[in-house]
């Protein structure tokens, strides 16, 4: 009998806000909202971009203003919605219109019967002099450089960027400030906040879970796509010496793309389990997904928390993306709605999934998953809010661009809705399951995702079942993409209400429509209506994979045949006590007086603080032993 994975806890960040408690799908469904949910996601967004802070019963406006939650409303709503999903780059991260770059040039003396010659620092001399210089020190600390014949250089210089649109963290955000970050990478700092925010948002204190669980049976699996490619991590490893910097100690290690996971274990949970990073493009949260789901279904773990943080909204990042052709720039946006008397496109349409399009649009994110086996999450009572019974992942074969789609995503996809329609019948699959698409918004990816889709979908008899994609409105967040398609896909099950791919004015000529509707507008379906949901990624390089997440109702139906009355009733009266604590946590976030969790230098063990015998390993803060005894020789036949 297998375990079931399920979800008791999420949470993050990303360009639409905090994910926790829904916050962040509510900003992108929030027009359908109620006047009184829309409120608490706005005063979130308030302190979340530190536009007013609570105190005293009070919101106090950075004019000086005090005033009540309608009035502060009223004052700066609009303008906190304007912070954030896809937007033009805000100075906080680089100016667009001014990046720096180095124009290589050769100088030569005005007057040709003259030699070139300059003043500088002796300490800024370098080591290897040029022959044709003749060095002259004038002072303690000024040198003359007389150049015989021309001096090669590189002069100062700064370019707009061709493409200034990005799923940029809401403005006024800074995670660094909430602390003690010591020069970590944007993407680490992000970690921070989005694990903390998964592990709160569960109403089931940690040291809780741990005291339940013994060390070996915990796990994490967390990454990113790219590392940390900031000025404080890789990116300042690999220019530093380039722009007459020095290389710090934490640019190589923190640029590592396994950091989020470490720091998840070291600064967070102080979990000692199993720990692990697979890396695949876009694929890279489901690939990390997977082999949580795995340990879990198999009984070699009871708890996994599984994640992303990528930040790769940098200079460098963008040029290289926009070289290959991935992005839209805006001449190309600008062309596309035929206009022509405009210096800029509407950047907040810049991504437009399955509809005439011209590229991508580069994200950053920061998504958590806190996972229990069934009968851990039954024992505490934690809310549950859908369950992942499987991922499946596979690679395109033969091919002769790397970065051109194959045939992998036809296998993730078909075997993902046969496995599904194994759980809740064909008609489950066919008419109360929606798909939440990779839908990147290029040209290549509208034709060959929707006949992916297509394909699978009418295979198994449907006829318009439901597509959608979030990247409309968050942008690409590379490997943490799969992170934002599932957490904003939970929210259809507390809301009822289907994000349409709003940006997407019509559905592209060449798309592939058979057995599937394209979901352009919001739409109340009922928080009941859909059993299940697909998660898709077609990542760059072959990485494709396919996630079935089942709705929290259908999880319950499936339990309760697991579980007796008695035991569901016990379940119910532990949950309610759950909900308050979640929901006291989402208040103090909203209040702005939720801080994220950072252990630095806490526990630390040594090797001499373990109880070592030939049964068990004890350690210190943990309620349940490490058992030495129950390792079974899986191979006792070919003794």
């Amino acid at each position: 009998m297998a375990r079931l994975p399920v979800i008791v806890g999420f949470g993050g960040i990303n360009s639409a806000g905090r994910t926790s408690s829904h916050q962040a799908y509510r900003r992108i469904v929030f027009d359908l909202l109620p006047s009184s949910i829309q409120q608490d996601v706005l005063l979130d967004l308030a302190t979340l971009t530190n536009m007013a802070e609570y105190k005293n019963g009070m919101w106090h406006t950075e004019s000086g203003e005090s005033l009540d939650s309608a009035s502060l409303i009223d004052s700066i709503g609009d303008s906190l919605l304007a912070r954030t999903l896809i937007r033009r780059i805000h100075p906080d991260l680089f100016d667009v219109d001014h990046v720096v770059l180095h124009k290589s040039t050769t100088l030569n003396a005005s007057n040709p019967d003259e030699k070139l010659s300059f003043t500088t620092k002796t300490r800024s001399l370098p080591k290897e002099r040029p022959t044709n210089w003749q060095v002259t020190e004038i002072s303690d600390t000024l040198s003359e450089i007389v150049v015989d014949g021309s001096l090669e250089t590189f002069i100062k210089d700064t370019r707009p960027l061709s493409v200034k649109a990005a799923g940029q963290l809401p403005t006024g955000f800074d995670p660094s400030k909430l602390y003690q970050s010591r020069n970590h990478p944007r993407g680490l700092q992000m970690t921070v906040y989005g694990a903390s925010d998964a592990i709160k948002s569960s109403g089931i204190d940690w040291e809780v879970i741990r005291s339940k669980v013994a060390p070996d049976q915990m796990a994490v699996y967390a990454a990113n796509s790219i590392g940390q490619m900031d000025d404080l991590g890789f990116g300042g490893m690999l220019k530093s010496a380039l722009m007459g910097k020095r290389t710090t100690s934490k640019h190589l290690p923190l640029g590592y793309a396994q950091m989020p996971a470490d720091f998840v274990n070291a600064y967070i949970l102080g979990s000692v389990g199993s720990v692990g990073t697979s890396i695949g493009a876009c694929a890279t949260y489901f690939f990390n997904l997977e082999k949580a789901i795995d340990g879990i279904k198999s009984g070699k773990f009871r708890v996994a928390m599984v994640g992303g943080s990528d930040a790769p909204i940098t200079p460098e990042i963008i040029e290289g993306f926009r070289t290959m052709g991935a992005l839209a720039e805006d001449t190309a946006l600008l062309a596309l709605d035929q206009i022509s008397n405009q210096a800029e496109p509407d950047h907040t349409r810049s991504c437009r999934p399955f509809a005439q399009n011209c590229g991508f649009t580069i994200g950053e994110s920061s998504q958590w998953t806190l996972l229990m086996d069934d009968e851990l999450a039954i024992e505490l009572g934690a809310e549950i809010y859908g369950a992942i019974p499987a991922v499946f992942s596979y690679a395109d074969g033969h091919k002769k661009s790397i970065s051109a789609p194959g045939i992998g995503n036809y296998l993730t996809m078909s075997k993902a809705m046969a496995y599904l329609q194994n759980i809740i019948g064909n008609d489950g699959l066919t008419q109360r399951t929606f798909i939440q698409a990779h839908g990147t918004s290029t040209p290549q990816n509208r034709v060959t995702e929707s006949h992916v889709l297509s394909k699978a979908a009418t295979s198994f008899g449907a006829t318009d079942i439901p597509v959608v994609a979030m990247k409309a409105f968050l942008g690409h967040s590379q490997g943490t993409a799969g992170g934002d398609q599932l957490h904003l896909s939970l929210g259809v099950w507390k809301d009822g209400i289907l994000p349409g791919i709003t940006t997407s004015h019509a559905v592209a000529d060449d798309v592939y429509q058979d057995g599937l509707k394209f979901q352009l507008k919001h739409e109340a379906y009922g928080k009941d209506y859909f059993d299940a949901a697909l998660l898709n990624s077609k990542g760059f390089g072959g990485n494709n994979a396919t996630a079935v997440l089942l709705s929290p109702n259908q999880v319950m139906k499936m339990l309760e045949k697991r579980y007796n009355a008695g035991q569901i009733d016990e379940y119910k009266a532990k949950n309610a006590k759950v909900l308050e604590a979640a929901e006291q946590y989402n208040q103090a976030a909203i209040k702005g007086e939720a801080l994220p969790i950072y252990k630095f230098g806490f526990n630390v063990l040594g090797g001499e603080d373990l109880d070592i015998s030939s049964n068990e390993i004890q350690l210190p803060g943990y309620d349940v032993a490490v058992n030495l005894s129950d390792i079974e020789n899986e191979f006792s036949d070919l003794k």
